[in-house]
């Protein structure tokens, strides 16, 4: 196994879906109703422990995260401090704001000795597929519920499919990595169909949850909802890598789109039922995606 491959993939894939991960059982919590207190303290438990494993992510990878990935957006943006701040006073459910703090201040790679970080990173994989499998557990029971109608939610029943496969996706990425110490062994068409279809359902959950007046911000996002299903058509059609000459240049579009709505919805000038977390959550994505395509 090739140390500093294993550590560094490791604490960049902690330092993306660990967020993804602790925002997602925040946006599960914030759904419920009050009849379903039980499952709002499941979702917390998950936010918090979480927040515990990107906060030693942190501390672990500083220094040790390629430049490109620091600056690409992925890990924070320029809206997150302030979504947070805004997202926490709208819910009253309390966020670990100084995480974002000192991601903000990571430093790129300098050197120093990995060799003493595989034990801790090992200890970090594995606590990740623990909470994983939990977390997976319950967004599983929840969809179930929904769709019997045992449960309401404030949650589309595809918005918790969608969480429910980037956990998959993440616990998948943790395994490769504690069995071959790099997750280089996925194909490029694999990671196309699945951000397209990411991307694809970003752009639904926007239309549905913008105010019915937003109709030019409904449009665009109806527009860019239509341009990942014609994607997502051709990536499931290839035989292998497919990467359309378009796709890098759509998902500039669709980033500045959401980087747009971000904005707008922090300032308080969209109609939305779109929290400002939510917002910087799939700019996040955004953000990854286009990374991944610009590194091919």
């Amino acid at each position: 196994m090739h140390i500093d491959k294993y550590i560094t993939e490791s604490l960049e894939l902690h330092l993306f879906f660990g967020r993804i991960m602790k925002e997602h059982s925040f946006f599960l919590k914030a759904g419920f109703t009050p009849v379903n207190v039980g499952f709002s303290e499941k979702a917390e438990f998950f936010k918090k422990e979480f927040e515990k494993l990107l906060g030693n992510a942190v501390t672990l990878g500083n220094g040790l995260i390629c430049e490109k990935v620091l600056h690409s957006g992925e890990i924070v943006t320029e809206f997150t401090a302030a979504a947070e701040r805004q997202t926490e006073k709208f819910t009253g459910i309390p966020i670990d704001k100084s995480i974002t703090n000192r991601q903000l201040r990571l430093d790129s790679c300098n050197c120093r000795n990995k060799m003493d970080l595989t034990r801790q990173v090992r200890n970090l994989n594995r606590r990740s597929i623990r909470l994983l499998n939990g977390l997976i557990e319950l967004k599983e029971d929840i969809l179930s519920r929904v769709l019997n109608c045992q449960m309401f939610t404030m949650n589309y029943p595809l918005l918790i499919e969608h969480i429910l496969r980037e956990a998959k996706l993440y616990r998948k990425y943790v395994q490769m990595l504690e069995s071959d110490g790099t997750i280089c062994a996925q194909s490029m068409k694999e990671v196309e169909c699945f951000w397209n279809q990411i991307m694809m359902e970003h752009a639904l959950f926007i239309r549905g949850l913008l105010d019915p007046s937003e109709t030019e911000l409904i449009q665009s996002a109806d527009m860019f909802a239509g341009t990942y299903a014609s994607l997502l058509k051709i990536c499931r059609n290839a035989q292998d890598k497919t990467l359309p000459a378009n796709v890098v240049a759509e998902t500039r579009k669709f980033r500045d789109f959401k980087a747009d709505g971000a904005k707008g919805i922090e300032d308080c000038k969209i109609r939305s039922l779109i929290l400002p977390l939510l917002a910087d959550h799939v700019l996040r994505e955004a953000n990854h995606y286009l990374r991944i395509l610009e590194s091919c």
